[in-house]
């Protein structure tokens, strides 16, 4: 129960990402009101098509979830990341989540990443990395500055999909609210059992029963899973046992020294 507590007080902090961002949405010009209206009536759009997926997902028995199989299939991507603390193999969901894809692997394969650290490790929550500062402030997509109808200078949309979650070995993308989406992201490392807390209502059974071996469901809906590590869950772990000082950040630097692209996506 105490443990439990601990990672409820840790989640309820928000995952820091481009801080800088969240400042200049306050100090932005208004949108035209033709955008704002596009705006609304894609995420009611989204929206309601996420309910249809939910409903499909938990009342469908041959409903499947991409996470729960250690094969890469033909519409997924694949990644080696390549840390001081040993390798992690990672599949990528293109189809659930392309601008989120897309921009992770074109970071990656640019060497964006390269030489970065993990910035913030919670153990028994998730690691977070992925800011070229390495203070958890910086990071941007890459639309930023050139594409404003995805990155208008705040960070491209979530991508929230019914059929994945922030179970255990998920890699999903830091943020600073809704929205604000820029280059970082963290793998959730959590093992505490959470099924418990999950009512067969709002997950299909599947998930429900993914989460006994850990994750972080109150994630779920507010950042968008893009990946799920298949290989290295135990390098993760090493990762979210450093040694950390007051700000979550390892003493010593646990670096990604490089991205392979093991599977690629044509978008």
């Amino acid at each position: 129960m105490k443990k439990i507590l601990a990672l409820a007080l840790a989640s309820s902090i928000l995952l820091t990402a481009c801080s800088n961002n969240s400042t200049a949405n306050s100090s932005s010009s208004t949108a035209s009101s033709s955008s704002s209206s596009s705006t609304a009536t894609a995420d009611t759009t989204a929206s309601s098509q996420y309910a249809k997926d939910l409903a499909y997902a938990i009342n469908n028995p041959k409903a499947t979830f991409p996470q729960l199989s250690n094969e890469i299939g033909e519409n997924e991507a694949a990644i080696k990341i390549k840390t001081t603390e040993g390798d992690i193999t990672i599949k990528l969901f293109p189809e659930q989540a392309p601008l989120t894809v897309e921009n992770f692997l074109t970071h990656a394969k640019e060497g964006y990443y390269n030489g970065t650290i993990f910035h913030r490790v919670i153990k028994d929550f998730m690691i977070q990395g992925g800011d070229p500062l390495g203070n958890g402030t910086g990071g941007e997509s890459i639309w930023a500055g050139k594409d404003t109808t995805i990155d208008a200078g705040n960070g491209f949309k979530d991508e929230i999909s019914a059929f994945l979650y922030n179970i255990r070995g998920s890699l999903s993308m830091a943020n600073a609210g809704a929205g604000t989406n820029g280059s970082q992201f963290f793998i959730n490392q959590n093992t505490t059992d959470m099924s418990s807390q999950l009512s067969s209502s709002s997950y299909p059974g599947k998930i429900i029963d993914a989460y006994k071996n850990g994750g972080n469901p109150n994630l779920d809906g507010k950042h968008t899973v893009f990946g799920q590590v298949i290989e290295g869950m135990d390098i993760v772990d090493k990762i979210a046992s450093v040694e950390t000082d007051n700000s979550d950040k390892p003493k010593t630097d646990v670096k990604i020294e490089s991205i392979e692209i093991l599977k690629d996506y044509t978008f």
